[in-house]
Formats: C-alpha cells, structure tokens, sequence
C-alpha cells in the first residue's frame, strides 16, 4: 500500500468539503443573484406610471416650433407664472410651517395622554382627514366660513374683514389635512423617545426645559424638518381644493398649468404648461432630496 506523504496526507485532511464550512453553497449563491427578479413587476409599473409620462413631459416642455428649445422654460419662470410660482412656494411654506407646529403639539398631547380610547381616536381621524380635500373640502369650508357660511353669519367675521376667498383662506383649509399629516408623521418619532432618558435628565437637575432643548428637540429635529418638507410637497401639489375655492384670485402654479392647458389665458399654451410641470418636478425632487436624508437620520437615532 502507498502511503501519502506529509504534504499530501494535510491537504487531503483540511480540503473542505464542496458545501460544507466556508465553502460556497451555489443554491443560495443562485437565489441570491436572482434575488431582484421580484422587483421587476414594480420596475415596470413605475416605469410606465411614472417614466414615460416624465420624458413626455420633458419633451414637451423643451419643443418649441417644432424644435427643441428652452423658450417654454424661460417662459415659465417669467412673469405671471414666475408669481404663480413664488406664490405657490408662499402658501406652501407657510401652511407647512404651521402644519408642523401645530402637528407636534397636538401629536405630544396624544402620545402622553394616559387614555388609550383618546389616542387611537386622533390616531384614526387624523389617517381619514390627512387625505380628505379637493372640492368637498371646499365646499365643507364654503359652508362653515364663507361668505354666508355659518360661523360667518354667526361670530360676523365678515364685519371685520374676514374673507375665505384669499390667501389666508386657503391656507386656512389646507391646515384642515396638513395638521393631521404631521400627527401621523411625528407621533411615532414621539413614542421613540425613551423613558430612560428623561430620568437621566431629571436625576442630573435638569429641567424640562433643559430636557426638550437639549435632548428632545435635536432627537426630533430631523423627523421634524422631514415631516415639514412632506408637508411643503403636499400643499405645493394641491390644485383642486384651490381651484374649486379661489379660483385665479390667488395665483398659484397648478391652477397656472390648469389655465394654459385649457386655454382659458393663451390658445396653445400646452407647451408651457408642461414646462411649469417641469418646474413643479425639480421643486419635488428638490424636497424629496432634502426629506430622504432627513428621514434616515432619524430612523437611526430613534432605533
């Protein structure tokens, strides 16, 4: 019988075998590799939910004669539609910065309420009323506040100058699903907070004040900044509770596009109405760039 040498006994004792310790396991190799094959139904239906219409959009916007150009662009921040624009911009800004405080307000008061029946109460109105607009929000504002409106008639706010058809109006109504919108945004972020760490405050003398700026606000921070760009995207996109309530009186982007496309201003404005569509993308993708970050920072503080 050969007998293998000492070089050749160790490599036939330590060869693992095929599968086995760190070797690799080609089934799970494979499953891995073709792991994203699932995502290709929701590739395909952004893609033509979402890309085509994009690049339609695109094309429009830069076809000028028959050609392509950036007269619909410059066309599109000048003028009207550049005060439609900023108006726009106005409206959402304000509304999202109201819409955030008095949101985390109201979110605190929920989450450190003792009654669970209050808590899941909020909670759920506040999932209904976040997507609740367009016109029968409207008009539910027509009925209450307009000029004939109940609580008009009743407090007579039109004797001091009250008018639902303007910008404070609006922005008014779009408080009605913002609030709600940062309650469900924040409350999460609020329950994260832990117990431990107000106890390790008040253990080393601090007050609530002490604790909420030094703690509890730069822990908030960022859901409190991504909550507030979500609400600038949401009432910058906003067009039909605006249009069923003011109409043109107050100047705003969408209903700009609603104009040129119908050609209630200009005949064969369709072009610049995709332009301003344009305009309306590089803000959202402006916030969303600004909100993703935000997000994630966030998510790592309260895990």
């Amino acid at each position: 019988m050969t007998l293998l040498s000492s070089p050749a006994r160790a490599t036939a004792g330590t060869a693992p075998a095929a599968g086995a310790g760190g070797g690799p396991k080609p089934g799970r190799v494979r499953r891995r590799s073709w792991a994203w094959t699932a995502a290709v139904p929701l590739f395909l239906v952004v893609g033509l939910a979402f890309g085509l219409p994009a690049l339609a959009m695109a094309d429009g916007a830069f076809t000028v004669g028959g050609s392509y150009g950036l007269g619909n662009v410059t066309r599109s921040v000048d003028g009207a539609y550049r005060t439609a624009l900023l108006g726009s911009v106005e409206l959402s800004a304000l509304t999202a910065a109201a819409g955030t405080l008095f949101g985390l307000l109201l979110a605190q008061a929920v989450v450190t309420s003792r009654s669970r029946a209050l808590r899941e109460a909020v909670l759920t109105a506040s999932g209904v009323l976040a997507n609740f607009g367009g016109v029968p929000l409207a008009f539910a504002f027509v009925a209450t506040l307009g000029n004939a409106g109940v609580l008009t008639t009743r407090l007579g706010l039109d004797d001091h100058g009250w008018s639902l058809y303007g910008f404070w109006g609006l922005a008014l109504t779009y408080l009605y699903f913002l609030v709600p919108l940062m309650v469900l945004t924040v409350a999460p972020a609020l329950d994260g907070l832990r117990v431990q760490w107000r106890e390790a405050a008040r253990d080393c003398g601090a007050s609530t004040w002490q604790y909420w700026r030094h703690i509890g606000v730069p822990v908030l921070l960022p859901t409190l900044l991504g909550g507030f760009v979500l609400l600038f995207g949401s009432a910058f996109a906003a067009y039909a509770t605006a249009a069923a309530m003011v109409g043109s009186s107050v100047p705003l982007v969408t209903l700009q596009i609603a104009d040129a496309l119908s050609g209630n201003v200009l005949v064969g404005q369709e072009n610049v109405a995709l332009a301003l569509s344009l305009d309306m993308v590089v803000v959202a993708a402006l916030v969303m760039a600004v909100h993703l970050p935000l997000q994630r920072r966030s998510t790592r503080w309260l895990a």
